[in-house]
């Protein structure tokens, strides 16, 4: 029993460090340091602004004014926009466009966001790249924010801000800008210890240079900035650098997209595993793993856990029983929330054991899959109401 206590404590303080150890050891590391650890200035290099999409033709023509109307000169400023086969107006919406100067790739059969920004960086001369959704609206100098960055020759790439300012009041948008408010804190103390772990394919930009071919299976926004890590470069964040996009207000669809996510990066991180080593990218190792391994080991640490404690409750542990019925408690929450009819509309108190058990749940689907070979690489806007292709590849 000695054992099981053991392996049961460990197990159900893996989620309190990551969600709440990790952050606070993050702030005691980045006391006294200045908000900014690198150097800034105020050059205007080139920029490539590429811009994935797949049937996106309720919002390509407002994104596509977005991006003219950027406060950069135009001059050094080429758009282009790569469609995954977009089998809706989307490339028709784009080619309005053509007089602006803006530039369509279109990639047939479906291949995928990463296959479809490989095919469009072989077009790519600008010194800096920014990679972007059709759905992220930019703060009018959010590049000038973004390449400023550059200045310091350490920095390999640079992540925006991704703020969320829809009408959606649902349960599921108010989890995920909890979420997201959580993680721009997280993003700018890695960012003032070593490197921001990861991008955002909303809003971030590389140094050209610094790309190289990703596999159809890599997440782009993850892979490239470790493979950038590797190369000796830093990440950093920048939270003036801002752009504004809608959640999908739905939590099946919000759930799902995590299951994508941890699916594809998890297989990512392994592929660059060097950035794990502490001998080799320093700090940043502790940072990876605190902040993406362990967070998708997550529910496996919790399965375990769960069974200790329910194992120790019977055994008369009286911490333990507590814990079971809280477990239980947080179980039944859920299942109230998951038989709702109208989960976005849950209240609080049902919403985030809801949002958080269903969260877990997908990202462990996603993990199994990735042990399978079986990587999802192409995507449906989690904003579109049609039936998500599961786009899943044996590989």
């Amino acid at each position: 029993m000695t054992l099981v206590l053991l392996l049961t404590l460990l197990c159900l303080a893996m989620p309190v460090y990551v969600y709440f150890g990790y952050p606070a050891i993050l702030w005691l590391l980045t006391l006294g340091l200045p908000d900014i650890t690198h150097r800034r200035g105020e050059q205007k290099p080139s920029v490539a602004l590429i811009i994935s999409c797949y049937n996106e033709e309720d919002v390509i023509r407002e994104k596509l004014q977005n991006a003219l109307e950027l406060d950069y000169p135009q001059e050094l400023l080429q758009i282009i926009v790569i469609s995954d086969g977009s089998e809706d107006g989307t490339d028709d919406a784009v080619r309005e466009f053509e007089n602006e100067g803006i530039v369509l790739i279109r990639q047939e059969g479906r291949l995928g966001k990463t296959m479809g920004i490989n095919l469009a960086m072989e077009q790519v001369k600008a010194d800096i790249t920014v990679f972007s959704d059709a759905n992220a609206m930019y703060a009018s100098d959010a590049i000038g924010k973004l390449v400023r960055n550059f200045a310091d020759l350490d920095v390999g790439y640079v992540v925006g801000a991704a703020l969320y300012t829809d009408g959606h009041e649902g349960a599921s948008a108010r989890n995920e800008n909890l979420y997201w408010r959580y993680e721009l804190a997280i993003k700018a103390m890695e960012s003032r210890l070593h490197s921001v772990v990861g991008g955002d394919g909303a809003i971030y930009a590389i140094r050209t240079k610094l790309w190289e071919p990703l596999q159809q299976q890599d997440i782009n926004d993850f892979v490239n900035p470790l493979q950038i890590i590797a190369k000796g470069y830093r990440g950093v964040f920048d939270a003036d650098a801002k752009c504004f996009e809608e959640t999908a207000g739905d939590f099946d669809r919000e759930v799902a997209r995590k299951e994508r996510i941890v699916n594809r990066s998890i297989r990512g991180l392994m592929r660059v595993g060097q950035v794990m080593n502490p001998t080799k990218s320093g700090v940043f190792s502790f940072e990876v793993i605190s902040h993406k391994l362990l967070r998708w080991l997550i529910p496996l640490f919790l399965l375990v856990g769960v069974a200790g404690s329910v194992l120790l409750a019977f055994s008369g542990f009286g911490l333990f029983k507590l814990i079971t019925a809280g477990t239980v408690l947080i179980l039944a929450l859920t299942l109230v929330g998951h038989l709702s009819q109208n989960r976005n509309e849950l209240p609080t108190w049902i919403a985030t054991p809801y949002y958080f058990v269903m969260v877990n749940g997908y990202a462990v689907r996603g993990i199994v899959k990735a042990l399978q070979g079986r990587t999802q690489v192409t995507w449906n806007s989690a904003r579109n109401n049609e039936t998500r292709n599961s786009g899943v590849s044996d590989q």
